[in-house]
């Protein structure tokens, strides 16, 4: 909303600055009381043209540069021995705008054609032609706008870059201080559980070697163990990627799929698009997503084929695992950790993540994270 509003400001900002730069050229034009035949009615247009195109000039630059351009030119030609202040303000947004090759190559264009058009006008002999277009057009105030605009230019590309840089710290500052809190959680969870579960295992080793009926509670509490002791080391296993052992990313993908295969699941990989390097929270990010979606699979989906599905792209990747399991588009998946967790790590990085039914039966995921590539 703030954007809007700053973008209604900035155009008529613009306005009102090509109006100005119209009026200022009319008045000036005026004052030399030329005649009223075509030429110099024709002279009181270009004027007033070079000035309004300058309402253009953050949405055009390059067109307005040249336009005003032509318009100094024009009217200098038509005897109207007026500053080309519109081309200055023109040069100033060009530069501004980045394009810094093609203003240079205008400029140096308008510069040699003014002496030209004063010719032209044949209002004067040569030595005043040069003095009138080097009064139009003074190198100094052209050089001054260039100077300008590209300081500018400049100036907000540093300040993009430090806001780009702050909210990456923040960022990450975030996440590891989440992944620090879920690793002390889980440690402390993981002796709590441990001791349940071998009391639990031992309570029903001594009821059966008494002859005992084992209570189903009992039974109960200790498949409960076993399962959360299994989540456990998978977390803490996806939580440890830290220095003592070597990241996990997109090259070890494969290994994933082979190893779903001993499951029972039947998991092919297929790789589109050119490959070229990642970040490395991008590639642990996609290592993690087909890790818990080929576990969920061989687990709960009651699936006998999966797909894993990765597409490299110029400034993103994507990545779909589907499965043939019993989900159904009927079906209301219930996030669990897994999910919450995939999400979690997509949202960091910036990207999507879709996981949902298929309309054809089974589970699809898909996350799309956006890859920054030294140009």
């Amino acid at each position: 909303m703030s954007k809007g509003r700053f973008r209604v400001r900035a155009g008529v900002r613009d306005w009102l600055i090509a109006v100005g730069v119209a009026g200022a050229l009319l008045v000036t034009g005026l004052s030399g009381q030329h005649s009223a035949t075509g030429l110099g009615l024709l002279g009181y247009v270009l004027l007033t043209v070079g000035g309004l195109a300058l309402a253009a000039g953050r949405r055009a630059p390059v067109a307005v540069l040249a336009v005003t351009g032509v318009c100094a030119v024009g009217y200098q030609a038509a005897g109207f021995d007026v500053a080309a202040v519109a081309f200055l303000f023109a040069v100033y947004a060009a530069m501004r705008a980045g394009h810094r090759i093609v203003t240079v190559a205008v400029s140096v264009a308008v510069l040699a054609a003014l002496p030209v058009a004063a010719l032209a006008s044949g209002l004067h002999d040569t030595g005043e032609a040069f003095a009138q277009a080097r009064g139009a057009l003074q190198i100094a105030w052209l050089i001054a706008a260039g100077a300008a605009g590209e300081a500018l230019r400049q100036a907000e590309q540093r300040a993009d870059e430090a806001e780009r840089t702050r909210e990456e710290t923040a960022r990450r500052r975030a996440d590891e201080e989440r992944l620090h809190i879920a690793r002390e959680l889980h440690d402390s969870l993981t002796h709590q559980i441990s001791v349940i579960k071998v009391q639990s295992e031992a309570a029903v080793h001594v009821a059966r070697k008494r002859g005992e009926e084992v209570p189903e509670a009992l039974l109960a509490i200790r498949e409960a163990g076993r399962e959360a002791s299994r989540e456990l080391r998978a977390t803490l296993e996806a939580l440890r990627d830290d220095d003592t052992t070597p990241p996990h990313g997109l090259d070890h993908i494969p290994e994933l799929v082979e190893r779903a295969g001993k499951t029972g699941v039947r998991a092919t990989l297929t790789i589109q698009g050119r490959q070229h390097d990642v970040p490395a929270a991008v590639g642990r990010t996609l290592y993690r997503i087909v890790q818990e979606s080929l576990t969920n699979i061989a687990r709960h989906a009651d699936a006998t084929t999966a797909s894993v599905h990765i597409d490299y792209r110029p400034d993103a990747v994507a990545l779909q695992v589907d499965d043939d399991g019993k989900a159904t588009p009927d079906a209301v998946p219930v996030p669990g950790m897994g999910l919450l967790g995939m999400r979690e790590r997509v949202t960091v990085l910036g990207g999507r993540l879709r996981a949902a039914p298929r309309d054809e039966g089974g589970f699809t995921v898909r996350a799309e994270l956006p890859v920054e590539r030294a140009s």
